[in-house]
């Protein structure tokens, strides 16, 4: 959607490390051992993950791709107490998705996207329009009059004119767009390098009546186990059912307590993802 802008000179700390997290979806470099058991008791302690763990992780993605158009729902925490809430739809098989957003907060603050427009907030709200990202960046819209349907008709009205673009910064929602984006592939990642790589498997949890597995994923490459505030763990943790469905991920950012989540839905079949936005239609 915007094209990637050069700078020069020292890359600020904050980019370097969403730069690292990104990578991190499409795994690491080898850093530890598989482990090949898994235990017959109900466990609950964190450990590295079996190879059929790391297998149903590794298979997530290609679900994903599979799935596509997916409904998904991101919520991210800025600063000052201001909130995104995106849903919206992703296409893998494009790398596209397009999606509503709601800015709320404390009366006074301003949020990623500047404060609202002529209507002004309300309840609370600080912002809402349509926004759209792909693999290079994002584009935002003011909803248009009357719009009650979803959120990828809407977008079909406005023309390429009408869309303000942008390439991504480190902040926390344009990194939970830039790293949604990514998650889906057209095929599974190899489960081997994910085990090798440090992805643990902390805990099982039950989601709307259905179980998963919450998994912390593969280490940065060069980060030391045991080593930093997290004991050197991935700041991606990711809910995967036993058939490789992803449910949830979440992704914690330097100096924020509230991570960035993003919830999946499953498909939606009725969503079309519009071309005029990327002035192809």
């Amino acid at each position: 959607m915007a094209r990637k802008r050069k700078t020069g000179g020292r890359v600020p700390r904050r980019t370097r490390w969403l730069g690292t997290l990104i990578a991190l979806v499409v795994c690491g470099a080898a850093a530890g051992g598989v482990a090949a058991y898994r235990s017959l008791a109900d466990d609950t302690e964190e450990r590295p993950v079996t190879m059929e763990e790391a297998s149903r992780l590794a298979l997530s993605r290609l679900n994903l791709y599979q799935a596509s158009p997916v409904a998904v729902t991101l919520t991210a925490t800025e600063g000052g107490g201001v909130v995104v809430r995106v849903k919206g739809v992703v296409d893998y098989r494009t790398h596209r998705a397009v999606g509503s957003y709601q800015v709320t907060g404390s009366s006074g603050s301003s949020g990623p996207f500047g404060p609202s427009g002529a209507s002004g907030p309300v309840a609370g709200q600080l912002d809402r329009g349509l926004v759209v990202w792909d693999t290079g960046g994002l584009g935002l819209a003011p909803v248009p009059k009357g719009g009650s349907s979803p959120s990828w008709q809407q977008a079909e009205r406005i023309p390429r004119s009408g869309w303000s673009s942008r390439s991504y910064t480190a902040d926390p929602l344009d990194a939970g767009l830039q790293l949604l984006i990514g998650l889906g592939a057209d095929r599974p990642e190899n489960p081997l390098l994910l085990a090798q790589s440090g992805a643990r498997r902390l805990e099982r949890d039950r989601i709307d009546g259905r179980d998963y597995d919450r998994f912390a994923g593969p280490r940065a490459q060069g980060a030391t186990p045991g080593a930093g505030p997290d004991g050197g763990r991935s700041p991606l943790t990711y809910w995967v059912d036993d058939d490789g469905g992803l449910r949830r991920v979440t992704m914690r950012m330097p100096g924020l307590g509230n991570p960035t989540t993003i919830e999946f839905s499953g498909r939606d079949g009725r969503a079309e993802i519009p071309a005029t936005p990327w002035g192809s239609g």
